[in-house]
């Protein structure tokens, strides 16, 4: 059996819009890593226990970026948002498919 690891946000799909990228940038929003960390390499006992701090950090704003406050909003509208145009410019589209 070989130890799977996560990829790293810069090699993940779509600009790491997906639910690990999404976690390690989150992590970013709330200063539990640095923003050079990119996770590259770590197993899913590190993901799980990143995910559990990040979990918590959310917790007071009830998991909704609008609740943040201000410096932690723009924080997370500016990684974000430099994600989004990053997956769009590689051929990202939101819209689900009819069978999504």
């Amino acid at each position: 059996m070989t130890l799977q690891t996560y990829i790293g946000i810069e090699q993940d799909t779509n600009a790491g819009l997906t639910h690990l990228g999404r976690l390690v940038r989150d992590a970013w929003v709330f200063g539990i890593l640095p923003e050079t960390e990119t996770c590259a390499g770590w197993d899913a006992a590190r993901m799980q226990n990143l995910y559990e701090k990040v979990y918590a950090a959310w917790e007071p704003y009830a998991h909704l970026p609008s609740r943040l406050p201000e410096d932690l909003r723009e924080r997370h509208t500016k990684l974000y948002a430099a994600a989004i145009t990053t997956a769009r410019g590689q051929g990202w589209n939101a819209e689900l498919g009819e069978d999504e």
